[in-house]
Parts: C-alpha cells; sequence; structure tokens
C-alpha cells in the first residue's frame, strides 16, 4: 500500500513555534489547485503498482480550502492513481474554519478522518502559541465533527510549554477525552530556529522547559492515555483501538508515500526527494511539466538508520528479520549487540524477534536511538 501527502500552504498567520513552510497570501490559490493535480499527474508513476491506501491534507491550514475544493483534488486522484475503494482521507482543521455542514461536506467528498489542531485548553497559553482560535471555537469544532458524521477524529495538543505545569497539562487532558477523541497527537515543544519562539530564545527571552518537567508530564500524559484505553503506538501518537492513523504509520513503517506541493516529501525505499519551498516557483515549474524536485538516492547506511530512528519509536519496534533481509545480518547483530546495556537497564526489550522502547526508554528515545545508528 501506499499514501499520498498533499501540502497545502496557506495560512491566515503564522503559529509562533511553526517552522513548517507556509504563506500568508492566497492570491495564487486556484493556481495552485490547479498545479496540486497537474504535478499528480506528473508523477502518476510513482507508486508504480502498488494502492494508494490513505490521502492526507496537511500544512499549512488545509481548513481554508472549501469541500468543493477538496472534493475536486480527491476526484483527480482517484483518475490518476489505483486508489482504494475506501481509503483513509485525512483532513487538518483549524477550530476557527469551520462552519455548520463543513463537515458534511467533507464526508460526503470522502473525507473520513479529520486532524483538529486544538494544542492548548487555554485561551491565554493559545494566545502565548500565536494561535489564532479560542477554547470556545475548539470546543464547537469537534462537537459539530462528531455531530456531522465524523467517526475519527484526532487531536493535536502541545506539552512543555515554558510557564506550563503538568497540573496545567492534566487539565487539558481531561477536557481533550471529554471529546469523543479517538487519536490524539501530542508534541513536546521544540523551539526551532527561524521562529518566532526561535528568535526569542536567541535574545534570552524564552527559556525551554527543564529536563525533570518534560519527563514528568511525558509519564502523566502516558499514564491519562492509558487509562482511557489508548494505545500508545508512537512516541507522539496515542489511539483508541481500530483508530490508528495508517498515513502516519506508513512513514513510520518506510511504506512508499508521495508528496503533493511545495516542501512536500516523497519516499520509494530507495530515494528521497523534495520539492522547492515556494508556491510561485512550484507553480511557475509545473506548469512547464517538471516537477520542481531535489532527489537524493539513499545508501544501505542511510536507509538502515532511517528504519531505526523511525522504527523504534513505534509499539512495534525494530523488526530484526526484516533488518537481516533488507540489509543483511551483521547488520542486526550489531543492533543485538549495543542494545544489550539498554535491555539491561529496563530501556529496551528483546524478544529475539524484535527491540521495542519499554516505557522508561521512551523518555529517552532519542538517546538510544543515536545509539544505536551507524556512522558513515
Amino acid at each position: 500500500m501506499a499514501g499520498i501527502y498533499i501540502h497545502i500552504p496557506y495560512c491566515k498567520s503564522f503559529c509562533n513555534y511553526c517552522d513548517f513552510y507556509s504563506v500568508t497570501s492566497a492570491d495564487s490559490r486556484e493556481e495552485f489547485l490547479n498545479a496540486i493535480i497537474a504535478e499528480a499527474a506528473l508523477q502518476a508513476d510513482y507508486p508504480g503498482d502498488e494502492k494508494i491506501s490513505t490521502i492526507y491534507f496537511g500544512g499549512g491550514t488545509p481548513s481554508l480550502l472549501s469541500p468543493d475544493e477538496v472534493n475536486t483534488m480527491i476526484n483527480a486522484l482517484r483518475k490518476i492513481f489505483k486508489v482504494d475503494t475506501e481509503p483513509e482521507i485525512t483532513v487538518e482543521v483549524n477550530p476557527d474554519d469551520v462552519m455548520p455542514g463543513y463537515f458534511s461536506a467533507l464526508s460526503a467528498a470522502g473525507v473520513n478522518r479529520i486532524s483538529v489542531g486544538i494544542q492548548s485548553w487555554n485561551d491565554k497559553t493559545l494566545k502565548f502559541l500565536g494561535r489564532r482560535h479560542n477554547t470556545k471555537q475548539s470546543a464547537a469544532t469537534l462537537e459539530m465533527a462528531s455531530r456531522e458524521g465524523i467517526k475519527n477524529i484526532s487531536a493535536d495538543i502541545i506539552y512543555g510549554i515554558p510557564g506550563q505545569t503538568t497540573e496545567a497539562l492534566k487539565k487539558d487532558l481531561d477536557i481533550m477525552f471529554s471529546f469523543p477523541v479517538k487519536h490524539l497527537s501530542a508534541y513536546h515543544l521544540t523551539i526551532e530556529k527561524g521562529t518566532r519562539f526561535g528568535r526569542m530564545k536567541e535574545s534570552g527571552k524564552l527559556t525551554e522547559t527543564d529536563e525533570e518537567t518534560s519527563i514528568s508530564m511525558f509519564s502523566l500524559l502516558t499514564a491519562e492515555c492509558a487509562k482511557r484505553g489508548f494505545i500508545h503506538y508512537e512516541i507522539s501518537n496515542f489511539a483508541l483501538p481500530g483508530f490508528i492513523s495508517l498515513h502516519n504509520s506508513s512513514y513510520w513503517k518506510q511504506v512508499l508515500y508521495l508528496g503533493l506541493g511545495p516542501a512536500a516529501h516523497s519516499f520509494n525505499g530507495r530515494t528521497r526527494q523534495w520539492n522547492i519551498s515556494s508556491v510561485r516557483k512550484y507553480i511557475s515549474s509545473v506548469k512547464k511539466g517538471v516537477v520542481p524536485c531535489e532527489i537524493e538516492e539513499l545508501d544501505t547506511t542511510t536507509m538502515f538508520n532511517e528504519y531505526v530512528m523511525t522504527a523504534l519509536r513505534t509499539m512495534w519496534g525494530i523488526d530484526l528479520d526484516f533488518v537481516e533481509r533488507r540489509f543483511d545480518r551483521e547488520l542486526a547483530d550489531y543492533l543485538i549487540n549495543v542494545s544489550v546495556k539498554f535491555v539491561k537497564y529496563g530501556l529496551v526489550v528483546n524478544d529475539k524477534k524484535t527491540l521495542v522502547l519499554t516505557d522508561q526508554g521512551k523518555m529517552i528515545s532519542d538517546n538510544i536511538i543515536s545509539e544505536l545508528l551507524m556512522v558513515k
């Protein structure tokens, strides 16, 4: 199976923490949507014989699109690619974009999953993050989506925000789980260069949350999700049984995916490619029949390291038989040998078939992963 990601770069304003490619001017919107379909046609052979099982509209802010525009793109993709009869189709939603009837129209277009950017249930925190919605709009959006027939509702939350306490996170989670959310993506705030928060950090106006508080918050997060029956299937992702994100899982399992739109990435197991981060240049190039992308040929070490980085973050862990088949026995033995000390300290479980992080190991996953990587 394969997935398609569509990057919708338009935003009404920039969030203080976001370093994804986006623009605030939508002057080129009609041209852009035509370019997405044109690029899809140019990339028609990319998936080969693989069926498309997931389609994901990300951004940016995809909910700035009308349901008719989403429908037009889905229909075009069905004509160009071999799309499953019932694929998982996700649209990311910002709470202040939607009106009654929006989700009904999306559902009629084939959308069966939404991902709502809640981020916090505290209005002051939302303003600090640079979000343009408020908590009343968040509640109305989740209620509206459920009422209008969207059964697979995912929501995003951010923790580790400077000044945030574990008690505040607990309150956020209690409110979140009072709604019919089936999937939760919980991200620790990362301060990236080039963002407003990045500039504030450089000038000494913002300090990142300390490690002890971050670990305490992560422990609370995992405990609260487990209490409510959510499966912790990836470091930052939790889902009720039957609601694990198929699209995101394809990234972590190294399934083929095609990215459409400016700054979108694609992966076919042998190469990785990424489109130019410019709406104007993207549209101009596609009009000329050229996909404006750079391509990287992946060597064995890079492919091995990418597999380790993604697989160990999930509940499925590193499949040692897969490593032996895909790469060689030597690399499988290397992983087993290096992981011995982590197994000894209860950070990794080795059942002779897989290497999986324990709850304690998840708290320092980056450190463990870095030691398992092969140095070129």
